[in-house]
């Protein structure tokens, strides 16, 4: 198999190309592009072997310091995909797009959803840091539409005037966040990737992502945490 796994051919040029330029994709969509990718290159294609296809390019990304990798969405926990920058591990890939007083509302924006308890943060809370930022203070009407922006771009989504991290930020940023936020960045429990939007043991502290609440609880008359087994007192979803 490792004879098999040194060839990157069109199909994984093609491939990752696709999902560069998408910035995250669906589970569902990359197994439809790995086969159309195949197809169109006359590559050999079995439906089980994306992993496989993957790690065949991760291993030609390595020395360019990228990967190809693997998110659940927090929403429904679905698989998502995206092509990470490893050397970038501030936040400098956003960097080329915004500019300092527009990152400097992304990080505190990013504060402000870390430490919730719920993985949200409020525009109205938002709204209130721009006039309080060091480069420069920013009108509302202006925070309004970077907020957009970084909602177009992926980095964070919004529900009902709440915002949260997107999917792509969470896999993208993940190994930053972790370090910068020591002290209150949990990694989820069952699937161990970090968790934002959250559920929290209120006698161990350990965190999980409401999919995969649902998921551990199903079928279960009487929910006990998964460390502590004291009972859990959150409404599971």
């Amino acid at each position: 198999s490792t004879v098999m796994a040194a060839q990157m051919t069109d199909a994984h040029r093609r491939f990752l190309q696709v999902l560069m330029s998408n910035g995250i994709t669906e589970g569902s969509e990359a197994r439809k592009l790995h086969q159309h990718c195949c197809e169109t290159d006359k590559v050999y294609y079995a439906h089980d072997k994306l992993d496989d296809f993957i790690s065949t390019i991760n291993s030609h990304l390595q020395p360019l310091f990228m990967q190809i990798r693997k998110g659940i969405s927090e929403d429904d926990g679905r698989a998502h995909y995206a092509v990470v920058n490893l050397a970038e591990t501030e936040v400098t890939k956003m960097a080329s797009d915004y500019t300092e007083m527009e990152l400097e509302l992304f990080r505190k924006t990013m504060d402000l959803i870390i430490l919730s308890e719920n993985g949200f943060a409020s525009s109205t809370d938002i709204l209130n840091l721009a006039d309080q930022l060091n480069t420069k203070k920013m009108k509302k009407k202006e925070a309004e539409q970077v907020l957009k922006a970084f909602v177009e771009d992926k980095w964070l989504s919004e529900k009902n005037g709440e915002y949260t991290l997107h999917t792509r930020c969470i896999i993208e940023m993940e190994q930053y966040i972790l370090s910068n936020y020591q002290d209150v960045a949990r990694k989820c429990n069952i699937c161990h990737s970090l968790a934002i939007q959250s559920q929290v043991c209120e006698s161990c502290g350990i965190g999980m992502h409401l999919p995969c609440v649902r998921k551990y609880f199903r079928g279960q008359t009487e929910p006990r945490c998964p460390k502590c087994n004291e009972f859990w007192s959150c409404d599971t979803p």
